[in-house]
């Protein structure tokens, strides 16, 4: 028998037979002193083996005296605890290097299934040895958006240990700790942001698995504070590394997810984000009509999108991102010319301040230029593109060396071919 079997068959056993409620009652009662901090759902999880019980079985076993000491939940304990416990496993396994994960179509899927509604409440109702406020909350999106400030004009590489340890050990005291449910929905979202951010560095460090895990729990802790925003943005990640690992049908699928769930926002640059995202899945799919609807439709909303980037998580999906993604997404389709003038409206027009993002637009509007037949001009643009990538730390910026080294062997009797393969080699 699983430990949700033993402990529905223990609370039927008793005489009079208890319901899920009255196990709830007498739990909470043995454990804090009195009724109200768990709940008949909570049992009702137990029991049919959505959630292991980790911190309640010693009480379990106490109140129905039962012994489940030799029941060993295993992967599941992590599996099925709450997203902010399985959070802080996952955290812990990265600082340590225990772990190392795949990234699979699955682990995205996963995002789809309903969160747990009663995340937050319950934590609410359990005292805490720390009381927290929106001051507390504050503090963890002062130093999400410093991590974020660093990551993009250095790479994911450099800080993510940083920001690891910030969330295992700060952001987890706070969680544990004691707050009103308006400040745990505000808690659950800064921190739902800041493991978002944590995935995006996994990510650019070449981490492809464990930046999945994180994007699944920054999606389920967004959903379980009702932001509608910073759940699309975690489904956007998670669609966006589905496509660059080949997963496309597990893309369409989430990107679709990832633009439904934002569709009744009113920030702009949020519907251009998930629109442009949903039109790059079409895109890889062969779904030109689909791509080209959506396309124009992200466009209008970024054109009439306030250029100052505002406090919202989406708002950093700035004019530059958007015709960068776009010149992406033209390419895709076949549509070379479109793609270089979006790639320069991004580079010259709009503008891009970040040196690892500039970097990996001189990469991408070479590669275009070098397929249109513009070889010099390619090779300066590539030439740009190493003299900014200088000291970042990315999986992008490798991959566009690689790529580049790759094209270069093509038209190695051009001579300034030859002396970018040797700062490419230099590089290396």
């Amino acid at each position: 028998m699983t430990i949700g079997e033993r402990i529905r068959a223990a609370r039927e056993a008793q005489r009079p037979k208890w319901s899920q409620q009255k196990l709830a009652d007498e739990l909470s009662a043995v454990r804090w002193g009195r009724t109200g901090y768990l709940n008949r759902q909570q049992v009702y999880r137990w029991e049919r083996g959505l959630r292991v019980p980790t911190a309640w079985l010693p009480f379990i076993q106490q109140v129905l005296n039962i012994d489940l000491s030799g029941d060993d939940p295993g992967d599941n304990e992590v599996q099925f605890a709450d997203t902010v416990t399985s959070v802080m496993h996952l955290g812990g396994s990265d600082v340590d290097r225990r772990t190392f994960l795949t990234a699979s179509a699955g682990v995205g899927l996963a995002a789809l299934d309903l969160p747990d509604a009663e995340a937050v409440t319950r934590r609410v109702n359990r005292p805490g040895p720390v009381a927290v406020g929106m001051g507390e909350v504050t503090a963890i999106r002062t130093m999400t958006k410093t991590l974020g400030d660093a990551a993009s004009e250095l790479g994911g590489g450099h800080a993510r240990h940083l920001a690891v340890r910030y969330l295992t050990v700060d952001v987890k005291r706070w969680l544990d700790g004691r707050y009103s449910e308006h400040v745990g929905r505000e808690l659950f979202a800064a921190t739902s942001e800041l493991v978002h951010l944590i995935g995006w560095m996994a990510r650019d460090e070449g981490n492809q698995g464990l930046s999945q895990q994180y994007h699944l729990h920054s999606y389920q802790l967004a959903a379980e504070a009702g932001e509608n925003e910073l759940a699309a943005t975690a489904l956007r990640g998670l669609a966006d590394q589905a496509i660059d690992l080949g997963h496309i049908p597990t893309a369409v699928r989430l990107a679709e997810a990832c633009e439904q769930r934002g569709r009744k926002l009113t920030n702009l640059k949020a519907l251009a984000y998930y629109r442009n995202t949903y039109a790059r899945a079409a895109a890889a799919d062969g779904d030109h009509a689909t791509a080209m609807k959506l396309l124009t439709a992200a466009q209008a909303a970024i054109e009439n999108a306030p250029v100052p980037p505002g406090e919202s998580w989406a708002s950093h999906y700035s004019h530059g991102r958007w015709a960068h993604e776009s010149g992406m997404i033209h390419a895709k389709l076949g549509d070379l010319a479109a793609a270089e003038e979006h790639l320069h409206l991004a580079l010259d027009i709009h503008g891009l301040d970040r040196k690892r993002t500039r970097a990996i637009v001189l990469a991408d509007l070479g590669h275009v230029q070098f397929k249109r037949g513009d070889t010099e001009v390619a090779l300066a643009t590539w030439g740009e593109f190493l003299d900014c990538a200088e000291g970042v730390q990315s999986v992008r910026i490798n991959d566009a060396v690689t790529n580049i080294a790759a094209r270069l062997r093509s038209i190695s009797d051009n001579p300034a071919a030859g002396e970018l393969s040797e700062r490419l080699a230099a590089r290396t």
